[in-house]
């Protein structure tokens, strides 16, 4: 299994994830996975690290959202890493395209997320039972009234969250098979061909782009980006996306 890593050493490893590739074992996807793909890189000494199943993992991105992730080499590294994500220490920001135009451009989405108890597959805005999640929202281009390009910044890290929250809000993500179920009515507000590229997206159109945190041995801080790959990049085009926009800040 190719990785693309952007920086390894002997405590951790920060690599770019494919869309497609599940991260963890789970029934239905014991081999294949990213973990899989680390444990033949890194060696045997990573199958301890963090429990059995989840051998270095101290956070995961869906099978078909893209982008950076971090994984721990070694118990100290993924004891710190576990506690800075767990605190709210990591700085992540992510790009994503949906439907229709976020109003105001720049805002915050907030609602406790759990369990669809109709469909277990999914999640949704829960008033019981739920965790507090913040999503905060900024429009990077709008697509006449079709379609938007956002970064967001988690406060949180909820399962699905910004999935969750952009649906809720009748802005779901542009391509994603789970929380968009039908034909937005935004996709009238795009041209034929632009109109036809989204709707025939085949993933959410959700990038890691940003990840930064505290080397958990020298204490250094550290940051990576991960530019948008190439479907959200052709997406991009279809829609008109002007060069330059697609800036993190």
């Amino acid at each position: 299994m190719a990785f693309d890593v952007l920086y390894e050493d002997a405590d951790l490893i920060v690599l770019n994830k494919p869309a497609g590739l599940v991260v963890h074992p789970a029934p239905g996807n014991e081999t294949g996975t990213l973990v899989n793909g680390l444990i033949a890189h890194c060696g045997d000494s990573l199958k301890g690290i963090g429990g059995e199943r989840r051998p270095g993992i101290v956070h995961r991105l869906d099978k078909d959202t893209s982008g950076l992730m971090v994984a721990a080499k070694t118990e100290q590294a993924h004891l710190a890493l576990s506690a800075d994500f767990a605190a709210r220490r990591i700085d992540r920001a992510y790009l994503a395209f949906c439907w229709g135009c976020p109003q105001p451009a720049e805002g915050e989405y907030e609602g406790d997320i759990g369990r669809d108890k109709r469909d277990r597959k999914r999640m949704t805005i829960v008033t019981h039972g739920g965790k507090w999640a913040l999503t905060r929202y900024r429009t990077l281009q709008a697509f006449e009234m079709g379609a938007a390009l956002v970064q967001c910044r988690l406060a949180t890290g909820r399962t699905h969250q910004i999935r969750v929250h952009f649906s809720a809000n009748n802005h779901p993500l542009i391509g994603d098979p789970v929380y968009l179920r039908r034909i937005p009515a935004a996709a009238k507000g795009l041209p034929p061909t632009a109109r036809a590229a989204a709707l025939d997206f085949p993933r959410q159109a959700l990038h890691a782009a940003r990840l930064g945190f505290t080397h958990p041995r020298t204490g250094e801080q550290m940051a990576f980006e991960a530019p948008m790959p190439e479907d959200m990049l052709a997406l991009g085009e279809s829609l008109g996306l002007t060069p330059g926009k697609v800036i993190i800040v």
